[in-house]
């Protein structure tokens, strides 16, 4: 069924060229009059839905399909009038008799107006419009593709959406192309609408006189009524497809559909339906006139236009007053701190907030053209698709008393993060491996603490070539800006955001968030579960292995941070994919000693388990680390240290006062699919 319905349009325009062939009754025949009639209908009210031409892309195509369906209409009902004495169904009948009202003469010539008016007024002015439009469209388009090829260079577009626009401008330049050549069957039909006619009368009386041996009279009364009935019977739904031509068209600036157009630009006037409500009053006055229809229109134009002058009028105060308000000089420091709420504006803090020197405002600003704001955006989407959580808006402020080239990082108001920038200039990092060396100012890159320098424009692609990373000045701050959210996501994470997690998830696994959240593990708890896996560097995308294991092990087991030990286990497979690289896994081990020690450390209060070694002995441990991961430093970016399940979390915990960039993982967190290689080993 789908099949025939895909393929409906190819098998309609077959057997519409079937139908000039094959002979048709009476009563399919109105059957096919009505449906071209309604067609028509549909497609001209479509025409004054749509906003741009664009959106009825198809209807130079659609023109000719109802142009050979008319044509195919016309030949079956002439084959039927010359063959069937006149009787060609009852369509044809009633459009005769009702416009005849018995008389031939004026049925012919109503018929020869409509198609007059059709040819020379309406299908004319469609073809000149088509044909300018066309033209207008062409000679456009190199200017508006490279209009969008700036707004793409300056950051304004993405490159989807100026692949779009260039489609588009495309689509519309072959849309008024054929536009200007499918006008041309709405001029042949009316051509053909007028030969057809005349071949149904001359010939209808010929046959009904040689053949038929009737009256001239006779004939004439016959024929006449079925020639001018199926004149008209297609020459309605041609005006009408005549009509919808030129109204697509002349949709160039409309903003709107038709309607939404005339109703808006004809309430911005009232006036003019006033003064035109008073001319017609006058002309009331002229002897002769029907007064009651005058003086009824204009009274009816006189209200409509006073009703839209009032409500604009009332509209045009209210924007006035908001004017008036937008422009009253702002209250003093003292004065708007009268009033006591605004105090409290005092005390609100942003959970991210950025402040920059003067010199680095074009850097931030969008209404200066800088595009800071949309890569934000696009970390912030990179960061939830990544970690599972959503990082809020940052707030950005200019700092009068910072360094012009200075900036600085604020998390919850407090100061965690600063740096320095210098806009016309590039970051060039050395990655270990140069050729030769470029002159520039040394520095240090603000995010990683990498050895680098600041190079002047001209020196970049002489850089590159050396084997420098070269930086561009905002993607020197974005990136800095990520890494200082992405070591402080755990904070970050706010009991709002857990409300927003949970409500998604119960989207998709409403009986396990019932079951567990609040009842298991409170909102509070859950908060902090999820920010222990973060200040780890975990992700909390996957929230139904989470509360699952919740599920399992929280009636059991209160303490968060031994649920979270046993959630970083259920998340193995995300933790190896993480840190392991080739199949394998480079760690560094703890020795049995070392892990004794720290087991036999542990002390115990109310409310939670914490380590308590030797300070001396703690100096050493930390020391022989640091010592193991300098000969290691070279093999691996980021440490990792593999300790037995149960001591890990503590020994994280010392890691964090003396090394906090290094990974704590236990055997159990690793995918059995990982080769574990051990590059060192920490002993007593």
């Amino acid at each position: 069924m789908k099949k025939i319905f895909n393929n409906s349009i190819s098998l309609f325009i077959i057997a519409v060229i079937l139908m000039i062939i094959i002979p048709l009754p009476a009563f399919f025949l109105d059957m096919m009059f009505i449906i071209n009639i309604a067609l028509s209908v549909v497609i001209l009210i479509t025409t004054m839905y749509i906003k741009e031409a664009l959106e009825f892309s198809v209807f130079p195509s659609l023109l000719l399909i109802t142009t050979l369906f008319r044509l195919s209409l016309n030949i079956s009902s002439t084959r039927l009038i010359l063959s069937n004495e006149g009787n060609a169904g009852a369509v044809i009948a009633t459009f005769g008799n009702f416009v005849l009202q018995g008389n031939a003469v004026i049925g012919f010539i109503v018929f020869i107006i409509i198609v007059l008016v059709q040819f020379i007024v309406i299908t004319k002015g469609a073809e000149r419009i088509a044909e300018v439009t066309a033209r207008f469209t062409l000679d456009a388009m190199p200017g508006k593709q490279m209009a969008i090829d700036a707004d793409l260079s300056s950051g304004l577009i993405s490159e989807e959406q100026a692949r779009l626009r260039r489609s588009n401008i495309q689509r519309e330049a072959d849309f008024y192309g054929a536009m200007d050549g499918a006008t041309k069957f709405v001029k042949g039909d009316s051509i053909m609408s007028i030969v057809i006619t005349a071949i149904n009368f001359i010939g209808g009386v010929i046959i009904g006189m040689v053949q038929g041996g009737s009256t001239f009279s006779e004939v004439l009364q016959t024929f006449s009524i079925a020639t001018v009935g199926d004149g008209l019977v297609s020459q309605v739904p041609a005006l009408l497809i005549s009509t919808a031509t030129s109204m697509i068209v002349t949709r160039a600036a409309s903003e709107s559909s038709l309607n939404v157009d005339l109703t808006k630009q004809f309430r911005s006037q009232p006036m003019s339906l006033i003064i035109s409500g008073i001319v017609l009053v006058i002309m009331g006055m002229i002897p002769g006139f029907p007064k009651l229809q005058v003086f009824t229109l204009a009274f009816i134009l006189i209200f409509l236009g006073y009703k839209l002058y009032r409500s604009n009028e009332i509209y045009e105060m209210k924007n006035n007053e908001a004017e008036e308000k937008e422009n009253e000089p702002a209250p003093t420091e003292d004065e708007y701190f009268r009033n006591i709420d605004n105090i409290y504006e005092l005390i609100q803090i942003d959970p991210v907030e950025m402040e920059v020197g003067y010199s680095l405002i074009p850097l931030v600003d969008e209404s200066s053209g800088g595009s800071f704001i949309d890569r934000v955006v696009m970390f912030r989407r990179q960061f939830a698709t990544e970690m599972g959580m959503v990082v809020p808006s940052v707030r950005l402020r200019d700092n009068g008393y910072l360094n012009p080239n200075e900036y600085i990082i604020k998390l919850k108001g407090e100061e965690v993060a600063k740096g320095e920038i210098l806009v016309d200039y590039y970051l060039a990092l050395d990655p270990g491996n140069l050729t030769g060396e470029v002159d520039g100012i040394e520095t240090i890159e603000p995010a990683y603490g990498i050895p680098s320098k600041w190079i002047a424009k001209d020196k970049k692609e002489l850089a590159e070539i050396y084997g420098y990373t070269v930086i561009d000045p905002l993607s020197v701050l974005v990136t800095h800006l990520s890494e200082v959210i992405r070591v402080h996501s755990h904070e970050l994470l706010s009991r709002q955001d857990i409300n927003q997690l949970v409500d998604n998830l119960k989207k998709t696994n409403e009986p396990l968030v019932e079951e567990v959240v609040p009842s298991i593990v409170s909102y509070g708890n859950l908060q902090k579960i999820l920010g222990n896996l973060l200040r780890e560097g975990i992700p909390i995308k996957d929230m139904e292995t989470i509360l699952e294991t919740i599920s399992d092990y929280g009636n059991s087991v209160k303490d968060t941070e031994v649920l979270t030990e046993y959630i970083r286990q259920a998340l193995k497979r995300t933790i190896t994919h993480k840190w392991s690289e080739g199949g394998q896994i480079k760690v560094i081990t703890l020795s049995t000693d070392v892990e004794k020690l720290i087991i036999n450390s542990i002390n115990k209060n109310d409310k939670a388990n914490y380590l308590s070694i030797d300070p001396e002995l703690m100096q050493k441990l930390v020391g022989q680390l640091i010592e193991e991961i300098n000969k290691i430093k070279n093999d691996i970016n980021i440490p990792i240290i593999m300790t037995s399940p149960f001591v890990r979390g503590y020994f994280r915990k010392l890691l964090d006062q003396f090394y906090p960039k290094a990974v704590v993982l236990s055997f159990n967190e690793i995918d059995n699919s990982v080769q574990i290689q051990a590059l060192g080993n920490i002993s007593i």
